[in-house]
């Protein structure tokens, strides 16, 4: 004789609370109970949930991710046979509160990673002269690292040359929650620049005390959470934004990129002695633009000549004192400008490619660096003797 198969019952406020606690907020990286951000959950007897959910601010653009994220959620727990989300606001207060947890409790700005202890590694990219692919190297280097599964973030700290957001392929905007921004992501890396915050392709004309606090803004009231390695897209030379990046991250290391060209080499050798000055570590040197397969022979034609990069990292271990070395070099390679273009790095695109292999291999050596005590506070007090 058959027998009814008897009814499933609704689920449990803990069983869909433990649900939701597995829907992360798509901007700030946590789960979405942990922010405070789920207002109620109703459960009918029939297995329908009716979740409302508080967003940060009312024109949230994850809105419909943060929708299909609890829906799908929900929708898996055993009993539920519906599911319903509607979108309430956070109140001034309660964004207050969401941006002081955020910050550890502290209300106060500051940039978290030249406090001590800090162990995010912060490279700072810099070269002599425009044009010899700085920003597609940044770029590059922050996708290959994210990809290997670190936490990554890029400051375009290139405040009058922003090229940053379209050559990683950074379409989204940023969400401010009180005083606090919410960086957009692409490729699995946080992005910030001031690109994002002026309307279409309009300059940027600043002096150097704007520049200074753009800067520091986008490494004080960003919310980068936890990160691993955070590279800085400098402008060419040794201007205010190289000397604001020495004041403000003084353990922020300097990677210099060159290409084989005498006349590059010599102004990016200057700019790398900056550290000397402000008393920063140099990392290494990077040769853009090392040489060119021929497409008849496959042999290397050296189109802006060579050994550009070694005559940089003898320069500077001469000016500095301590050894820099050549971290790798980096052929012309059509495919990298393609994918700077469209907003696809070629070490994601096309990662066994000539460039893509190369750019690879210096992001393992500088993502697989562990954090010295360079920069770090030792806590260490002298004490007079007398």
């Amino acid at each position: 004789m058959a027998t009814d198969t008897p009814p499933v019952p609704p689920p449990s406020k803990d069983a869909v609370h433990a649900a939701l606690a597995t829907v992360n907020d798509p901007e700030i990286h946590r789960p979405i109970t942990d922010l405070g951000m789920v207002k109620s959950v109703e459960i009918d007897a029939g297995g329908s949930v009716a979740v409302v959910v508080y967003l940060t601010v009312a024109g949230c653009p994850m809105r419909d991710t943060i929708t299909r994220d609890v829906t799908a959620a929900v929708s898996a727990v055993e009993g539920v046979t519906g599911v319903t989300v509607e979108l309430d606001v956070m109140s001034d207060e309660q964004r207050r509160e969401l941006a002081t947890a955020l910050r550890g409790g502290k209300a106060e700005r500051e940039v978290p990673f030249a406090k001590p202890g800090s162990l995010t590694r912060v490279y700072a990219v810099a070269s002599g002269k425009g044009g010899v692919g700085k920003s597609s190297v940044t770029v590059n280097l922050a996708a290959a690292m994210a990809a290997d599964g670190l936490k990554v973030g890029v400051v375009d700290a290139d405040i009058y040359g922003h090229s940053v957001p379209r050559m990683l392929g950074a379409d989204g905007r940023p969400t401010q929650v009180e005083d606090m921004i919410m960086p957009p992501s692409a490729n699995g890396v946080k992005v910030i620049s001031i690109g994002m915050f002026t309307p279409g392709n309009a300059p940027v004309v600043w002096r150097g005390p704007m520049l200074h606090r753009a800067l520091q803004q986008f490494l004080s009231d960003v919310f980068w959470g936890d990160l691993d390695v955070l590279l800085l897209d400098l402008p060419p030379g040794t201007g205010d934004i190289a000397i604001s990046v020495a004041q403000l991250v003084p353990g922020a290391e300097i990677l210099v990129v060159t290409t084989p060209q005498q006349a590059a080499a010599e102004v990016a050798e200057r700019a790398g002695s900056i550290a000397v000055q402000t008393h920063q570590k140099i990392v290494g040197v990077v040769e853009n633009m090392s040489g060119m397969p021929c497409p008849h022979c496959g042999d290397m034609v050296d189109v802006f000549g060579s050994g550009g990069g070694e005559r940089v990292a003898e320069g500077l271990t001469r000016t500095t004192g301590a050894h820099v070395p050549v971290l790798g070099a980096i052929p012309i390679d059509l495919r990298l400008r393609e994918g700077g273009d469209e907003g696809r790095p070629v070490v994601l695109s096309d990662p066994d490619s000539p460039a893509g292999s190369a750019l690879r291999a210096i992001a393992g050596k500088l993502g697989g660096r562990r954090r010295g005590l360079s920069g770090m506070s030792l806590g260490i007090t002298p004490r007079n003797k007398f």
